[in-house]
């Protein structure tokens, strides 16, 4: 077996004409690190085999605990998506939402907790928080990716879970390079949408050269997408208690047994169009100075409809209705009597823009010493306008409506419906039935307002016929950085590194929303230009009459109430977010032998001064009934502390023992951070009467612009095995004390100011003073002015441990004739939580990758496969809000077969590549449940495969 240093696999990478990123993990190297290159195998290994050699290299020669992972060829990772590459590596998990992998969660922790650099300067999200949208990365801009497991202090952007380092190409050390990709693009499911088809494109041309004797390096990348995506989806409301009573002849309903309360099940629709722009100018007039400047520049676009029905069912949609079936707790079969459906026809637009700028000047003292000057700006803008249409059989308040009656069975995909077994359906197919008007009286926030009042039979809550939801997000970050290095000898220490960076960052987000109203109110029409049916087959339900309700809205047809005049929590949710950063450090590199044992690492300290400020509103319902708003601000400073150790140990040759222990930190979440106090009144009789602060009307929640960072200490050891140019099986244990996370606190707090008399009252509809008659009074005001005021605090402890197993095997180990099969495989097995019982948002207890593959005479077969448990995560819910939800897991097989017509002995058709790809394979759902009981859904969404056939060129 070849046995070799990690130097010289470095060295015989880049003598191939492999060019590795420009990050700080493949630093310059000293002199003394220096080797002859004419003894240097030169390693010139393309495809699958040479990704694997070079991210192995690159974990090998690294002090820190780390992954990496290397593109087959210049801006071409085997994936459509930085964050479906990512998912597959050890301890990583991607989680999926709306059918792309966009998040990922790195030892436990989702995108929020990890930090995630470019070329090492801190990355803006698209999100609404710090959290990375990985999918929205272009895989064409990559060189390698790095993802530190230990942190190290030349880390400037750090996170509990890790930070991940997306490397661009070294245009001075890469290869001369002129290639196109371009791939067509479709999904295995017909669209259930009318204006909707299922298929896409790719394309992206790469150019990499140099001028001027190889002093200057152009690098260039321009890619396009169109990425189409559909979906069924079942969304449950939630499980209400049953009633017994209801119960059919010969069925019993034993206490404690729940019932499905109604669902909003729809078919969707996507496309994802997405433009990105990269590039790289590296100069180096001298020996001594070198100068890169690189740019980033990503357009995003996804437009969305998501169309069906909203239905309440048994409790919470009508009393009328009988059970048919029960198991174990839970009511499997029943119909209802009916509901005034709503059929809704939504539209989401998702627009943003990234913008960032990188220049970096590094200049040679001596021999011994470099100074580095990094400046960036980045900067990204984000519109969603999200719009609810509603339409049915008429408007609320109108007699003689139809209702809907169904039959439903529970199964694995959600409720199933069908005919009712003695009444007549409606059909909501039919244009010539649909009305655009709201069939529900939901519009009770309009109550107000005066244009929808004085009709009688038809109060402001029956004005309800749509909504909108338009956040719109600013976001930028600046940073200046010096370092210098230099090589020292000082004992067991054999280099110093220093440096200062200061970092203003600022996030802003303006809560946009309106209430939407037919302009024929109270009255209303049929649907103005319908363009057909979408399906709900997948729930048993024919279809809906489909419109595009985003062309309408933007026509200007609606009746616009802005939702900030009197719902309180919109206004609240809108901040501006701003963090000076300071950070110093020192770090010093570790190279010595002890007793034949060569160990080698670093050993560092972090200081970080903070001057943390956010601006919002504190609001409360005014005199009026409209939404009182006062402005406030707050913030806090304050320094950390994070020192750092990692040691590696070669105890054999080209065996490590590695070892790591630090304090990390994540920054708070920006929703977390916003400073108001947003006061509601709960309009329900029983709860204004009773004396019981916590189930009073008044409450209040807030944010917390005082936040410190959450902190964990962190330990980590390794075991790494390498024992052939590409393979190698390792195995690590890391445990991380969490000792402060953000919890939800809770104090008691006087609203005696917010009340308002003749408006904070009873409805008198209850009979109050027991007089079995309702008069005036039965109106009382609140018992108590007292309420429960909700808050983000500091404080929180836990713990999050784990093991993870990985090994690269080449089969041509085990005989000659296996030469070109090879298997990748990785399990993480972890446990945590906080103090409190919550779940760590990302943690799945189990997470297993496989990717195995056939690579000879330019044929390339890859299969691969990643399965992850169930999880805490969160998705959007009312007003575009975040909510906390518990993820089933999922399990996703993805394949790819190709062949490189260079290996062909045709010559004309050199540099030639075709692949195709097909991706979910097994048709995954995602499931999301009740705790304590799988068969109690509350989401069910189903994405159909994917298929891909690319065709890439270099000349």
């Amino acid at each position: 077996m070849k046995h070799f240093k990690p130097n010289l696999i470095k060295t015989a990478l880049i003598a191939g004409g492999v060019a590795f990123g420009s990050a700080p993990a493949l630093a310059q190297q000293s002199d003394t690190d220096a080797v002859d290159e004419t003894a240097v195998e030169v390693i010139e290994v393309s495809g699958i085999r040479g990704s694997l050699q070079r991210a192995q290299a690159i974990k090998m020669d690294n002090t820190s605990i780390v992954e990496a992972l290397s593109a087959e060829d210049i801006g071409k990772l085997p994936d459509t998506s930085i964050a479906e590459s990512l998912a597959r590596l050890p301890g990583l998990a991607g989680e999926r939402r709306n059918g792309r992998t966009s998040g990922l969660s790195v030892r436990g922790f989702n995108e929020n907790y990890v930090g995630t650099t470019l070329n090492g300067r801190e990355l803006l999200g698209m999100g609404d928080n710090r959290g990375v949208e990985f999918d929205l990365y272009p895989t064409e801009i990559v060189s390698n990716i790095l993802v530190y497991k230990t942190p190290e202090a030349g880390l400037m952007t750090q996170g509990i879970g890790g930070t991940i380092d997306i490397q661009t190409v070294s245009p001075l050390t890469a290869k001369e390079t002129f290639a196109i990709n371009g791939s067509f693009e479709m999904n295995g499911e017909d669209s259930g949408n009318p204006d909707f088809d299922n298929n896409g494109h790719r394309i992206s041309f790469n150019y990499v050269d140099q001028f001027a004797d190889d002093t200057l390096g152009v690098a260039l990348v321009v890619a396009d997408m169109e990425s189409p995506r559909q979906e069924k989806y079942f969304r449950g409301w939630g499980y209400a208690p049953a009633n017994p009573d209801k119960a059919a002849e010969g069925v019993e309903v034993p206490e404690g047994t729940v019932i499905l309360g109604g669902n909003d099940s729809f078919t969707r629709s996507a496309m994802l169009e997405r433009t990105s722009i990269a590039g790289v100018i590296e100069y180096a007039p001298t020996d001594d100075l070198t100068i890169q400047f690189d740019a980033l520049y990503i357009d995003f676009e996804e437009n969305d409809v998501r169309r069906g029905v909203e239905e309440g069912g048994a409790e919470w949609g009508t009393s009328e209705y009988t059970i048919t079936g029960v198991e174990d707790g839970l009511v499997t079969s029943g119909y209802y009597d009916g509901f005034h459906s709503v059929i809704r026809n939504d539209s989401r637009q998702q627009q943003a823009e990234l913008t960032t700028f990188g220049l970096n000047v590094e200049y040679n003292i001596n021999d011994n010493w470099t100074a580095t000057l990094d400046v960036s700006m980045g900067e990204v803008d984000k519109t969603i306008t999200d719009i609810e249409s509603y339409s049915g059989v008429g408007r609320a308040g109108v007699d003689g409506r139809p209702l809907t009656p169904r039959s439903w069975t529970m199964t694995s995909t959600g409720a199933v419906y069908s005919d009712h077994p003695t009444l007549d359906g409606v059909d909501l197919t039919d244009p010539s039935l649909i009305q655009l008007a709201g069939p529900q009286a939901w519009g009770g926030s309009l109550a107000p307002v005066e244009q929808f009042q004085g009709v009688e039979g038809f109060g402001p809550d029956t004005a309800q016929d749509g909504f909108v939801n338009e956040p719109i997000f600013d976001e930028t970050l600046d940073a200046v950085r010096l370092d210098i290095e230099g090589f020292v000898d000082w004992g067991m220490f054999s280099k110093f590194t220093a440096g200062v960076n200061y970092q203003e960052r600022e996030k802003a987000k303006d809560n946009n929303g309106a209430f939407l109203t037919s302009p024929l109110w109270p009255s209303s029409e049929s649907i103005p230009n319908p363009i057909g049916v979408a399906d709900l087959s997948h729930i048993g339900v024919e279809g809906v009459v489909a419109y595009d309700s985003l062309a309408l809205y933007r026509s200007g047809y609606y009746i616009e109430t802005e939702a900030e005049l009197f719902e309180n929590g919109r206004i609240g949710d809108t901040y501006t977010i701003t963090e000076d950063l300071l950070t110093a450090y020192a770090k010093l590199s570790i190279d010595t032998e002890l007793r034949g044992i060569f160990i080698t690492g670093n050993l560092g300290l972090q200081i970080i001064d903070v001057d943390q400020t956010g601006t919002g509103f504190n609001t409360t319902t005014g005199p009026t009934g409209f939404t009182a708003v006062t402005p406030i601000s707050d913030g806090s400073s304050y320094h950390d502390l994070l020192p750092t150790l990692n040691l590696s140990f070669e105890v054999a040759e080209n065996q490590f023992i590695r070892t790591a222990m630090g304090k990390v930190l994540s920054r708070p979440r920006m929703d977390d951070m916003r400073p108001n106090n947003t006061v509601s009144f709960t309009f329900n009789d029983q709860q204004i009467i009773s004396e019981n602060v916590a189930n009073g009307p008044w409450s209040a929640s807030s944010g917390n612009a005082q936040l410190r960072p959450l902190q964990a200490n962190q330990f980590d050891i390794a075991y790494e095995n390498y024992f052939a140019d590409s393979g190698y099986v390792a195995v690590s244990f890391f445990y991380k004390d969490l000792t402060n996370w953000h919890v939800s606190g809770q104090t008691i707090g006087d609203f005696s100011e917010s009340f308002i008399e003749g408006f904070h009252q009873t409805s008198g509809q209850t009979d109050i003073n027991g007089d079995d008659v309702l008069d005036e009074n039965d109106i009382v005001p609140p018992a108590t002015f007292n309420g429960v005021v909700s808050f983000r605090e500091d404080g929180l402890e836990g713990f999050v441990r784990g093991w993870e197993v990985q090994g690269s095997i080449p089969f041509d180990l085990f005989h000659k004739s296996l030469e070109g099969f090879g298997m990748f495989a990785s399990a993480t097995f972890l446990d945590g939580e906080l103090d409190n019982g919550d779940a760590v948002p990302g943690l799945s207890d189990e997470t297993y990758s496989l990717t195995a593959f056939y690579e000879s005479n330019g044929f390339e077969v890859r299969v691969s496969g990643t399965k992850r448990d169930a999880f805490s995560t969160e998705t959007r819910a009312v007003s575009l809000s975040l909510a906390q939800i518990q993820d089933a897991g999922v399990e996703q097989w993805d394949a790819q077969i190709g062949y490189d017509f260079s290996e062909s002995g045709i010559e004309a058709l050199y540099g030639l590549r075709v692949t195709l790809q097909g991706q979910n394979l097994t048709d995954e759902p995602t499931i999301r449940t009740n705790p304590g009981d799988a068969r109690q859904i509350t989401e069910f969404q189903q994405y159909g495969r994917n298929f891909l056939l690319g065709v890439n060129y270099t000349f």
